[in-house]
């Protein structure tokens, strides 16, 4: 491509933010309070790849208020779309055809939600959206962050969006418009979990190297309307066991929310061992349950989507504060995992790196780095919560069994405060064992009542993609699909994608393997990223607007 086919315009800010999910949204409003505070003009821009603030978010989402009542005391006034409180909820342990429920006194403290609210986090970030413009932020929906900027000393100074038409031969059709350069004093990278370019970030400037591996799970939610006789709004249900074998850590929550609608969904954690599992069916199954199944029978499923979600905690946190940047939210990793909830701390993450950022562009000259985020977010309340969970998720690569001892010993009797911190041992991928280790699932075929197949899931996602565009699915090695994932792992990408993206096809006579990527179908929930168990998949931002549209999720 010629130089002046790739000339930019730019724009500039005091604050560019990539990402309208509730840390950036949160970070955005309270710059914008802290300057109608002081009487200072700051310049605040965020950048949201989805279609429209809230179509790229998935989450359970019980919401724990204390981030929302600290940056906006007034939201019931202001008609927040947070109206179903936890009124009763209940644990179950599943074994095949049979369940043990367990009484409220005997869980942990992070386990209990009464006070807390059911809601759509898309919804709630929608009105957080139109709170930010309202105070004067500028929110462009349908742009892709696809390239950070450096200056010549190496700082970050803001991000590019990617050019819109180019084609997937890689050169710009009829319709090509540049990309816009979108410079700042500070970038914050609120992405969510796995960012493509946070992930660039913590490789440039070594944001790992005191900390442990991120470790995840992948999240797969459908929402149901259910007959109305069965639908009880204000109650949480959490299980775990059955279907996920006893060395696999994962669970389910049901949520039911107002207008006979509970949503359902099923989280894996991406350590799992066996190549041939697959956490869409794994999902599947768990439906049929003798105690589950009961509530969606004769109801209607009315959406899907899936997205991974950090669960290394307080000690995979990287580095989060480099030269003219910060991370913030899931981008960093500031999930409560026994709480199951990362929308209030992730929330508080971006109200201290608005804080911090505001006070050094209050100085003549501002620093390089928000060191002043690194000591606020350390002593705050959402750092707290996360080492009072450290030893939560470790507890489980002991098992189902032993994890649940250990870590309600953790949890309940010590309150978090053990003189010591488990570590989690590897990264995901690593975990995953060859084929020879293990024998295929004989996971059982769709009703279409109950249980569904990959690709009608992905329809009611409402996902789509430009066709003709370079692909956002990249390999780093052509030839390692077939000769080390297929050869050594029989292809797990087929199994552990929730949107049938990977594809081994063959000829007619069974021969020539070759993988076939259908990224048309990627909900962007990036766990080829994480599990790919060579890390021969790299996930890149595609034509901003593409993606998932969820609604009410």
């Amino acid at each position: 491509m010629s130089e002046e086919a790739i000339e930019r315009e730019s724009m500039s800010y005091d604050v560019v933010i990539v990402g309208a999910g509730p840390s950036g949204l949160a970070a955005a409003i309270r710059l914008k309070q802290i300057a109608a505070e002081t009487g200072r003009e700051i310049g605040v821009c965020v950048l949201e790849k989805g279609s429209e603030v809230g179509a790229h978010i998935l989450s359970g989402a019980v919401l724990e208020t204390r981030a929302l009542d600290e940056l906006l005391p007034d939201w019931r006034e202001q008609g927040a779309p947070v109206t179903v409180e936890v009124t009763d909820e209940r644990f179950l342990f599943l074994r095949e055809g049979s369940s043990t429920g367990i009484p409220n006194g005997l869980l942990p403290p992070a386990l209990k939600n009464h006070g807390n609210y059911i809601i759509s986090l898309g919804n709630l970030c929608r009105w957080l959206g139109e709170q930010a413009e309202a105070l004067g932020v500028e929110v462009y929906p349908g742009f892709a962050a696809a390239e950070v900027l450096f200056d010549e000393d190496g700082r970050v100074y803001g991000v590019a969006t990617g050019d819109m038409g180019i084609g997937a031969d890689g050169e710009p059709t009829a319709n090509h418009t540049p990309g816009i350069e979108l410079h700042a004093t500070y970038t914050f990278f609120a992405e969510g979990c796995r960012g493509s370019l946070g992930r660039q970030l913590m490789d440039r400037f070594d944001l790992r190297s005191d900390c442990e591996a991120q470790t995840y799970g992948i999240g797969i939610k459908e929402l149901w309307q259910v007959e109305p006789e069965k639908s009880r709004p204000g109650l949480v249900m959490h299980t775990a066991g059955w279907p996920l074998p006893s060395d696999t850590y994962g669970g389910s929550f049901l949520s039911h929310l107002e207008d006979n609608q509970v949503a359902v969904g099923f989280v894996v954690g991406l350590d799992y061992k066996n190549p041939y599992l697959s956490p869409f069916e794994e999902f599947q199954r768990f439906k049929t349950h003798p105690a589950i199944r009961p509530l969606f029978e004769g109801g209607k499923r009315v959406s899907y989507g899936a997205r991974a979600l950090n669960e290394g905690g307080v000690q995979s946190l990287p580095k989060q504060a480099f030269p003219g940047g910060v991370l913030v939210g899931c981008e960093a990793g500031t999930l409560n995992v026994p709480k199951i909830k990362g929308t209030h701390t992730a929330m508080k993450s971006g109200m201290l790196a608005a804080e911090a950022a505001a006070a050094a562009l209050g100085e003549e000259t501002p620093p390089a780095t928000l060191d002043g985020f690194t000591a606020s977010f350390r002593d705050s309340w959402a750092y707290a919560e996360l080492w009072a969970a450290r030893n939560f998720r470790p507890s489980f690569k002991y098992g189902l069994l032993m994890g649940t001892m250990l870590s309600g010993f953790d949890q309940v009797v010590l309150r978090g405060k053990a003189p010591w911190t488990l570590k989690h041992g590897h990264a995901d991928h690593e975990a995953t064992e060859e084929k020879s280790r293990h024998g295929p699932i004989d996971y059982p075929k769709p009703d279409g009542v109950i249980t569904f197949d990959r690709l009608s899931s992905v329809y009611i996602s409402n996902t789509n993609h430009e066709e003709n565009q370079p692909p956002h699915l990249t390999l780093k090695d052509a030839s390692v699909p077939i000769e080390v994932n297929l050869e050594k792992y029989d292809a797990p990408e087929q199994r552990y994608c929730p949107a049938q993206v990977y594809e081994i096809v063959r000829d007619d006579d069974g021969s020539n393997p070759r993988l076939q990527i259908n990224a048309q179908n990627c909900v962007h929930c990036k766990t080829c990223d994480i599990k790919d168990p060579t890390q021969n998949i790299v996930w890149v931002t595609p034509e901003g607007g593409g993606g998932p549209n969820y609604p009410n999720m």
